[in-house]
């Protein structure tokens, strides 16, 4: 059974790799994979129990004989809530900071991005609009970000062709951007939440890698532009009858919610609550605040849907399921014990995490970018350190300790080994969508690029983690 639950995993892989071709939703993918998982294992939970938890098994039953019901209910009690949990948690984090762009996009606080990028010439409104990706992203999330941004560019670059080069630099950024912060990427949420990066040591060491990740492959794009885009700048957005807000009041809600957002890490070192529970104050506070400055639109009725929020909305439960899917999926997969058979065989014949890394930034991609983080950092739990701290850990198990260097060379290379293909991370798949555009033209025209940035960033990692270890 054990085989034939990760054979599941793997063809779950496949299609979600290949779902840009069989046109099949990734999010149907990784929930049907991971409900199945776990629905086999626990038609041999007695199995799987006895082997990975014995004596848990037996201090459960207290005395009592060991039988078919009391298994099931000490899966479902002691093991599957548990992943339940992991999942639930970075599902309601995204659910509460994807509200909070949803809020301050519907109530125009984002205009400010297509008033500052308003020129023809290409290489200012390529750096522009990726600054402004880079810098959003970073705060918010790189799904989301992206969306908004190609939303914006393509309202104003009228060719196709400039379109899709600008739109590739835009994902790049998107990723680039949110893959040094804990809250920019569900990667860096998983790890901050599972205790193995803290906010600040993570994005001190990631932000010169992704910095470069980000400003090598755009020069190398901007070169294939002309000197001057063919752009038309549309009218301001339509805001007669969903809302009524002045700039200062944007000002004012972006403040709330941004703000917010940077204050989660600080109430998470605080009350060592679940940043999720961080994530729905912000979301409830701003909600307030929208109220408070819209409620003659809400009290006459007037609110309406747009087709930005719409998108928005749509991709983010998408994005939540998928997470979802693909926690219980690793989940089910851990408690084989096959996880951990393969770390063995990682430590026994690699020994090296920055190839790891490598590896699993090829691997990305070719498969899901987010697969593939979540089966590396699976494999290996944060390890503990003696009361000395951190460096009390030393050589190779130094890299598996709180913000290890293990974890960072996994969010760093996943997030942008993701970018080598267009189709293995959702911002690539935005694209793709929005503008058309197929495989090949970006593999063409984008793929070394994202390679070279990715290549040098993942070499700036590893000496500032030599330097600073050494």
């Amino acid at each position: 059974m054990t085989l034939v639950i990760v054979l599941i995993l793997l063809l779950g892989c496949l299609l979600i790799a290949t779902s840009h071709l069989t046109k099949v939703n990734k999010a149907a993918l990784a929930v049907f994979v991971g409900t199945v998982g776990w629905v086999l294992y626990i038609c041999y939970g007695t199995d799987f129990v006895m082997s990975q938890h014995p004596h848990e098994y037996m201090a459960y039953l207290a005395g009592d004989s060991p039988s078919s019901r009391a298994v099931k209910f000490f899966i479902s009690e002691n093991i599957f809530l548990k992943y339940v949990g992991k999942a639930a948690a970075i599902v309601l984090f995204l659910l509460a900071t994807m509200s909070i762009v949803e809020i301050l996009n519907n109530n125009g606080c984002f205009d400010f991005v297509g008033e500052w990028i308003r020129t023809r010439n290409s290489k200012r409104l390529l750096w522009s609009i990726t600054l402004a990706t880079f810098i959003i992203s970073a705060n918010l999330d790189n799904l989301t970000t992206t969306t908004m941004m190609l939303t914006i560019m393509h309202n104003i670059v009228q060719s196709r062709r400039q379109r899709m080069v600008v739109g590739c630099a835009i994902v790049l950024a998107a990723n680039a951007g949110g893959c040094f912060t804990v809250i920019g990427d569900p990667a860096g949420v998983i790890l901050w939440g599972m205790g193995a990066v803290s906010a600040t040591n993570f994005s001190a060491y990631l932000a010169l890698p992704a910095l470069v990740a980000w400003v090598v492959p755009t020069y190398i794009l901007g070169r294939s532009l002309p000197e001057h885009l063919d752009v038309e700048w549309p009218a301001a957005p339509y805001r007669g009858d969903d809302t009524n807000l002045n700039r200062w009041q944007r000002i004012v809600m972006l403040i709330v919610g941004i703000g917010g957002l940077w204050f989660i890490p600080t109430f998470h070192n605080i009350t060592k609550l679940s940043p999720f529970l961080g994530a729905l104050c912000v979301l409830s506070v701003l909600w307030v605040v929208n109220e408070i400055f819209n409620h003659k639109l809400m009290n006459a009725d007037q609110m309406i849907l747009r087709k930005e929020p719409r998108i928005l909305q749509y991709g983010s439960i998408q994005l939540m399921l998928f997470v979802m899917g693909v926690m219980l999926a690793m989940g089910v997969v851990q408690e084989t014990g096959v996880l951990a058979m393969a770390a063995g065989w990682m430590d026994a014949h690699v020994h090296n995490v920055w190839a790891f890394g490598a590896f699993a930034g090829l691997l990305s991609g070719v498969l899901d970018a987010f697969t593939v983080m979540m089966t590396g950092i699976s494999m290996y739990p944060v390890a503990e350190v003696g009361a000395d701290g951190a460096m009390a850990a030393t050589g190779y198990a130094a890299a598996f300790v709180q913000n290890g260097a293990f974890w960072k060379a996994m969010a760093f290379s996943t997030a942008m080994g993701g970018c080598l293909l267009c189709f293995s991370n959702p911002c690539g798949l935005a694209l793709m969508k929005m503008e058309r555009m197929h495989v090949g033209w970006y593999l063409r025209n984008c793929t070394l690029s994202a390679f070279a940035g990715w290549l040098l960033g993942l070499g700036v990692l590893w000496l500032e983690c030599y330097l600073l270890t050494y």
